[in-house]
């Protein structure tokens, strides 16, 4: 009795992967997901998902800005490099080298103008500028500062900001919109020039030409007074206001100056512009 129903048992266990492999046979897998796999492509044909690529559209835009914001910083900060050098070979300038020192100043502005401008005009094409101007801002400020303080020391005169952006015109691209340095950038230059002007001052002082120094002295007020008017008016002022202090400093350290060497012109021009060595200083005989 046991043995038949053992053998019973066998049988049925033995009639089950029968049952399963006829299954797998009529209905195949490979076919039943070769079937989803198609299912899968012709949705995202035929309905693609318009938020997902509008947002890749969006991270290509703020990549590719990231990425240009990047070389503007880069130029931005050679030019304000080069543009510094320009003015401390202006600051050699002397009664005795002037033609000499701003030749070479006017070939290392322009050098600027054609190897680093030209880089920055080229990235800033069309309407870029607005969008990345804090990044290239204290370069263009440094370039304003240079090339107005070559034409003050050539001219006597101020650079003003259409022949500047005239100069630019140049290097564009005349179907695209050229780039233009704003008014707040080149106002923010001149309040730097009017420190270098400052130190120009006091050394024409020490190299006895005194007219030119107030000369400069009164250029400088100018602007001063002048730039007092605007700052108020400006939306972004943060920047000028600071630079107003310094302004009124390096003004107050002119007037002291021209006026301490024309109050005391007797003790002071005979040491500085004289080769007459029989002069009193402070008040007390020369000693041999």
């Amino acid at each position: 009795m046991f043995n038949s129903w053992a053998i019973q048992k066998l049988s049925v266990m033995a009639a089950k992967p029968q049952r399963f492999r006829h299954f797998a046979e009529t209905t195949p897998l490979g076919a039943a997901a070769k079937k989803h796999r198609s299912l899968t492509t012709s949705a995202a044909d035929s309905d693609p998902n318009p938020m997902k690529h509008a947002f890749s559209k969006y991270a290509t835009y703020l990549n590719d800005l990231n990425d240009k914001r990047e070389r503007v910083v880069k130029a931005s900060r050679d030019i304000t490099m080069n543009s510094k050098k320009v003015i401390f070979q202006v600051h050699r300038i002397s009664k005795h080298n002037k033609d000499e020192v701003l030749e070479k100043a006017e070939k290392d502005l322009a050098a600027v103008m054609d190897q680093y401008i030209s880089r920055l005009v080229k990235e800033l094409q069309g309407t870029d500028f607005w969008k990345l101007r804090r990044a290239y801002s204290p370069g263009v400020q440094e370039y304003v500062e240079a090339a107005t303080f070559c034409n003050f020391c050539k001219t006597g005169a101020l650079l003003n900001l259409d022949e500047i952006n005239a100069s630019l015109q140049t290097l564009s691209d005349p179907s695209v919109e050229p780039l233009q340095i704003n008014v707040l950038d080149y106002l923010l230059g001149l309040a730097d020039l009017t420190g270098e002007l400052m130190r120009l001052a006091i050394g024409r002082i020490s190299d006895g030409e005194l007219e030119y120094a107030q000369k400069i002295c009164t250029f400088v007020r100018e602007i001063y007074r002048e730039l007092l008017l605007i700052a108020p008016k400006m939306e972004d002022s943060s920047d000028m206001k600071s630079k107003m202090d310094t302004m009124l400093q390096s003004v107050m350290k002119i007037e002291n100056a021209c006026f301490s060497v024309r109050v005391r012109g007797s003790e002071y021009i005979p040491f500085l512009g004289s080769e007459d060595t029989s002069f009193s200083w402070l008040g007390a005989s020369n000693a041999e």
